[in-house]
């Protein structure tokens, strides 16, 4: 699925905050802007884009972005998690700017989106932290931002919860950090040579840069249905579970964020250990900012025998295994 070039409105960039000639203001610390845990209940889908061409690159020379894409996207599994309700967190202390709310949610698989939607970023918050930095978080639940210009916030203060208002097709915070109205990247702030990739100390602080530490690929979702699912159903959190009554027994593998060359397996074996399906992918020929891998066998004549069913996920990269997952389910 393609991600479209994020319409940021000019509400959210015009600003008086141009720094204040002679301060030494520093940049703020930020922490993480999200309530969740990455790499097990949210992870990073998107990068800033640094390419200053028509390319996409991020701040690793990697390919975890997209042509134009201004900010960090952390995004939650699939909208059953949203739905239970995630806090976006102001990342360092502040005065609110600027919000919107009142901008509907979208529903996952509508499309229709206008990449130059003046609502784009959707339901937002702008935090002025001082000599010009600003911090933005789009995309929030309708009805679910809690604060108000001119409040004053607190780093990790929740300012409203993670949804899917503007121009977005799943659940994810948009975090943007601006310095006199520029874009800076908060993984490797020196933008006077965009293009480098050489290392940089981040505007995060210690424990948030651990957790989000660069990382090609994701396993996002994975599980036991009793029929195929679409990416629709993954997204929406609208699988059906496998049971000793389902006609099938489909295993489901969502993976995010895989590079060129990589190489996805998935074997199902039955409760004896026999294999029941299995495939090996050819080599990807592209990044994927997402990936449904599927496989699965019909119900017997006589039924599904008793015992624990086992699935193994792997990604292969260079020869070796990069990602793994193993499932199980017993009737």
């Amino acid at each position: 699925m393609k991600v479209p070039l994020l319409a940021i409105p000019a509400f959210l960039l015009a600003t008086a905050l141009t720094p204040v000639a002679g301060a030494q203001v520093p940049p703020p610390s930020l922490g993480l802007p999200i309530a969740c845990e990455p790499g097990r209940t949210c992870e990073v889908q998107h990068h800033m884009d640094r390419d200053p061409g028509p390319g996409a690159r991020d701040y690793r020379c990697g390919s975890k972005t997209y042509d134009g894409h201004t900010g960090l996207d952390i995004r939650v599994p699939d909208m059953a998690a949203q739905r239970r309700g995630v806090a976006v967190l102001a990342a360092a202390a502040g005065k609110v700017l600027r919000t919107r709310d009142g901008v509907l949610d979208r529903v996952v698989g509508q499309g229709g989106l206008d990449p130059k939607d003046p609502q784009g970023c959707g339901n937002a918050v702008v935090i002025d932290h001082g000599g010009g930095w600003l911090t933005s978080y789009c995309h929030m639940a309708q009805g679910s931002v809690t604060v108000k210009p001119g409040d004053p916030v607190a780093a990790g203060q929740p300012l409203g919860k993670v949804g899917l208002s503007g121009l977005t097709e799943f659940p994810h915070v948009h975090v943007e950090v601006r310095r006199g109205g520029k874009v800076v990247d908060p993984f490797a702030p020196d933008m006077s040579n965009p293009a480098a990739c050489s290392a940089q100390a981040g505007l995060w602080n210690a424990a948030t840069a651990a957790k989000l530490a660069y990382k090609a690929g994701a396993i996002l979702n994975a599980g036991f249905a009793e029929a195929q699912p679409t990416m629709v159903d993954v997204e929406n959190g609208a699988v059906k579970p496998f049971s000793a009554a389902s006609p099938w027994l489909i295993v489901y593998v969502r993976a995010i964020t895989l590079l060129p060359g990589d190489e996805t397996e998935l074997v199902l074996k039955g409760a004896d250990g026999t294999v029941l399906a299995q495939v090996r992918r050819p080599p990807l020929a592209r990044w994927r900012a997402q990936d449904l891998q599927l496989v699965g066998k019909r119900r017997p004549p006589t039924g599904w025998a008793r015992g624990t069913y086992t699935a193994d996920y792997r990604v292969w990269r260079d020869g070796k295994v990069a990602l793994s997952r193993r499932l199980e389910v017993r009737l």
